[in-house]
């Protein structure tokens, strides 16, 4: 499709590199925002700068904040000595969406997968064990939750944790398989969400 413009066309393909925007959807997106005043694409472009500036980490548990400490983190009516492991901040949102857990989380970033070079130096796992470390040392009973992919990297990252963790008194639990062998976290409806944090079992390797 030969466009009208370098700079449309320029627009086109910064719109198409966001993931599941085909050429056909980004230049819809680009002439609806080319219909738009000045004021409202300086807005809008603004609000992502904004945000790219302004989001970081979680010092905790590596969550997306404006802060240096996540409003879950801070929350004093979350259990501390719960703790729920998660491949990234969509898996966090899907179970905070269902409104029923009320621990706090520990965001991977990923998955350990040797086929994309990913390994356990490349996620939160370090910094995972010095924090249950720490709970260990000021509370009776942890209960860390694997809430990972129902994947070969989610099992795998799993078990690595789970030898990692081994030295430590916690108890480790693995949300109920009511999700499908491969499916996403975030994909899941939130019924089987639910279903799946109520009938966690002993994680066993």
């Amino acid at each position: 499709m030969e466009l009208p413009s370098k700079l449309i066309e320029a627009a086109v393909d910064q719109m198409s590199s966001l993931p599941g925007v085909g050429r056909k959807t980004a230049l819809r997106l680009v002439l609806n925002m080319l219909g738009r005043s000045e004021e409202q694409v300086e807005a809008f472009s603004e609000a992502f700068l904004h945000m790219k500036r302004g989001i970081h980490a979680c010092n905790q548990c590596h969550n997306l904040t404006e802060m240096e400490v996540c409003s879950i983190c801070l929350d004093p009516a979350r259990q501390g000595n719960l703790v729920c492991i998660v491949e990234d901040i969509r898996d966090l949102l899907a179970l905070e969406a269902t409104g029923q857990y009320r621990g706090k989380y520990h965001v991977l970033g990923g998955v350990i997968s040797p086929m994309d070079g990913i390994g356990p130096n490349d996620l939160n796992i370090a910094s995972l064990a010095v924090r249950l470390e720490t709970l260990t040392g000021s509370s009776d009973k942890v209960e860390v939750i694997f809430a990972l992919p129902a994947t070969m990297e989610g099992e795998t990252t799993a078990f690595y944790i789970f030898r990692k963790l081994a030295p430590l008194a916690v108890e480790v639990t693995a949300i109920a398989r009511g999700l499908a062998v491969g499916e996403d976290l975030q994909h899941a409806d939130e019924a089987t969400l639910v279903q799946s944090l109520r009938q966690r079992l002993p994680y066993t390797s």
